[in-house]
């Protein structure tokens, strides 16, 4: 996918976008509705630059990141598209590729180190040597 085609795909959802919010005035209930249609237009466009740059294998991985750490996943997703619209990608990224963005997004996330304690006296209170059969 070349510069030239986002670019025109683009400008053809923006003048959409602008075709549609029209006069501008109105109610609150009118400005609400072309918000959501903006958002629904952004939405259809993201998903289309991602279908263009990602093959088959990448998008399963992302739709499995998307399930299990949906903010890592939205990272990615923008990452990719502004990596597009810069012209960054040469071709459709693979699984190979998309791990090592991946990876690079892991880094510049912060780290939550969690800690397990573990209290070895009330490990002490409850013996197995005690025969408790209930008779």
């Amino acid at each position: 996918m070349s510069d030239g085609d986002l670019d025109a795909l683009r400008a053809q959802r923006m003048s959409q976008m602008q075709s549609q919010i029209g006069g501008g005035g109105g109610n609150d209930a009118e400005k609400q509705q072309a918000q959501q249609e903006q958002m629904r237009a952004q939405e259809e466009m993201k998903h289309s630059i991602l279908s263009q740059v990602l093959d088959q294998q990448a998008r399963a991985r992302l739709n499995t990141l998307k399930v299990s750490k949906p903010e890592k996943a939205q990272m990615f997703e923008n990452m990719v598209i502004r990596m597009a619209q810069m012209g960054q990608l040469r071709g459709k990224l693979d699984d190979a590729q998309f791990v090592s963005i991946l990876e690079s997004i892991n880094a510049q996330m912060p780290q939550s180190k969690s800690t397990v304690k573990y209290d070895r006296r009330r490990a002490a209170i409850d013996s197995d040597d005690d025969e408790d059969y209930g008779c």
